[in-house]
Formats: structure tokens, sequence, C-alpha cells
């Protein structure tokens, strides 16, 4: 049994070592480890051994069969390797890579930061997933108001005892701002938010706002409508305008919306962006900052509004669907 063993081994090499391709390796295969081969009627046999052998022959048929699939693994790499054929045409003149460039957004972000940058606005970061302190309740939204509703938010599970959620505002980091800075302060934050919105043309569940928050003496609602039109001719251009509509926002009294004109499609058109106010009394309160004595602004912008009418892009979705030849545009 054993001097079946060794010349099993020895002769399976040899065969082994003259298989030059695929077809013969296979053969090889079949012959030697299939399920009706050589091997396995080696194996068989064993049966046959006496009862004192049977540990050294079974320990020796293994040792043989591992060493019989690794040689056959280490060829059939060999044999595979040399017949792979260069899939290029080295004749060829190369192809010249493609330039990267940043998406759509990002260029919006960094341009709108580097001109409130320019007016002295310091840019601050806050988490996306928020308490509902900082996201209501400090933000003069009480308990049982029509924001709070499941349908308008993303609630998370409690976590000792706190309900956290996504933000669905950035003014959440104007809180955290004034918890930390002591007035006066002139900071704007830009980030993610979001709402749970049908997906359209012109909605969708994740997008960028840009809050500005302006704390100071005596500061009016002049000051606010002044820094929304600065922003606005040097964004958009010298013959753009702003104008603000009455409102209401739950933190900031008095409240407006704010429109600017801007060229669309070659033709100066009124275009909604965003709301802005006074920061209301209380918000100021809940973050211990005395309203008697100090007064801001504040208002929030809606990123992918501004780079939608700035480029013409007729559909929210395109922005979030990482389709090259629409980034590749811009």
């Amino acid at each position: 049994m054993l001097a079946a063993i060794e010349s099993l081994q020895v002769g399976a090499l040899q065969s082994l070592a003259a298989a030059s391709d695929a077809a013969a390796l296979e053969a090889w295969r079949v012959v030697h480890l299939g399920s009706n081969g050589s091997l396995k009627a080696l194996m068989l046999r064993l049966k046959e051994a006496d009862k004192a052998e049977k540990p050294a022959l079974g320990k020796r048929l293994n040792e043989l069969k591992s060493g019989m699939e690794a040689a056959f693994e280490m060829r059939r790499v060999a044999v595979g390797s040399a017949k792979v054929e260069c899939p290029l045409d080295l004749t060829e003149p190369g192809t010249a890579p493609v330039d990267g460039r940043r998406h759509v957004l990002t260029r919006t972000i960094d341009e709108i930061t580097e001109v409130f940058a320019r007016m002295g606005f310091s840019v601050v970061e806050g988490p996306e997933v928020e308490d509902e302190w900082h996201n209501f309740t400090a933000l003069n939204i009480p308990e049982g108001h029509p924001a709070r509703e499941r349908t308008d938010n993303y609630y998370m599970a409690q976590q000792a005892g706190t309900r956290r959620l996504l933000r669905t505002q950035t003014s959440t980091v104007q809180i955290r701002a004034m918890e930390v800075m002591k007035p006066p302060l002139k900071v704007c934050a830009v980030g993610r938010v979001y709402r749970p919105d049908t997906h359209d043309a012109t909605h969708y569940s994740m997008f960028h706002q840009i809050e500005g928050l302006f704390v100071d003496r005596d500061v009016t609602m002049v000051d606010l409508k002044t820094t929304l039109l600065q922003f606005a001719r040097a964004y958009f251009g010298a013959e753009a305008e702003v104008r603000m509509r009455p409102s209401f926002f739950p933190f900031t009294e008095p409240s407006a919306e704010v429109d600017m004109k801007m060229p669309v499609k070659g033709e100066w058109k009124w275009v909604e962006l965003g709301g802005c106010g006074m920061v209301d009394p209380n918000v100021f309160k809940a973050v211990g900052i005395d309203p008697e004595q100090w007064s801001g602004f504040a208002f929030g912008l809606g990123v992918e509004r501004i780079a939608m009418r700035k480029y013409g892009i007729a559909d929210i979705r395109w922005l979030f669907e990482n389709d090259l030849r629409f980034l590749r545009q811009f």
C-alpha cells in the first residue's frame, strides 16, 4: 500500500509538469483528483490494510491529497499566467486622463461662504443628528407645534431618555454658536438638512442650507437687508436686487421671505431663496443672552435653489444622481 502511494505521487507529479494548457490540466484533475480518479481508488483500498497500519497509511494519503491539490493549483496559475495576452495595443496613442472637478454644489457652497467671509462672517459647524432642544425648543418652537410632527421630521430612537432627529434646518447651528460664543458675533453655517419631502423637480428629502447670524448692539432690519443685498450683487451681479415679503417663523420677529432678482437663462427674474428676520427675544433668552442689551438678525438660504437658478438646472434630483454626463457640464 505504501509503495502504491509513493508510485502515484511520482507519476502524478510528472504528468502534471507535462500539462501545458487548460485542457491538459483539466484532464489531469479528472484522472487523479476526480471522484473516480486514482487518488480516490487508492483511498478505497485503505480498508483492506491491517488495522495497525491504517493510522499511518491514512495520514500519508491525506498528505498525498493535500500535496497533489496544492501542486495542481500552482501549475494552473503558472499555465494561466503564461497564456495571458496583453489586451492593449501598445502601439496606439495613450488616452489622456479625464480631469476631476468639484461637484456643482460644493462649488456653490464655497462661492457663497467666500462672499459672506468678505463681509466678516466666520464659518461654524454643527452636528446633523440633533436633539429636540436645539432643533425646536431653543428656537422658540414649543411642544405641540406642527413643526414637531413625525410626518415632518426624521426622528431616531431615544438614547438615555433623549429623542434625537436629523436636523431640519441649519438654525440649530446658531443656537450652538450662541451657547459658546459671547456677542458680538457674526457667523454663517452651511450643511445638509433633512425633511421627509416627496421627491420631485423642486423637492428632495436631503438638501443644503446656509444660515447667517449677526448679533450686536442696535442691529436692525436695515442691516439685514443691506447684508442680503450686498450678497446678491456680489454673487449674481450689479443688477441683482432683494425684496422681503412679510412672513412668520417662530425664531424671528419680525420675519420675512427673501426673494432675489437674478439672471435665469439670460433673463432677470425674482426667485424665492429662503427666510430671514430679527432674532426673537425668546431665542436669546434660551441661550443666556440679554435681549435688552443685544439684538440680531438671522437668515437661511437654500443652496440648491441658488445653484439651480445660477446654472439653469431644472430638476433638483439631477444634483444627487451622480451622472457624470450631467456633472461634467459645470
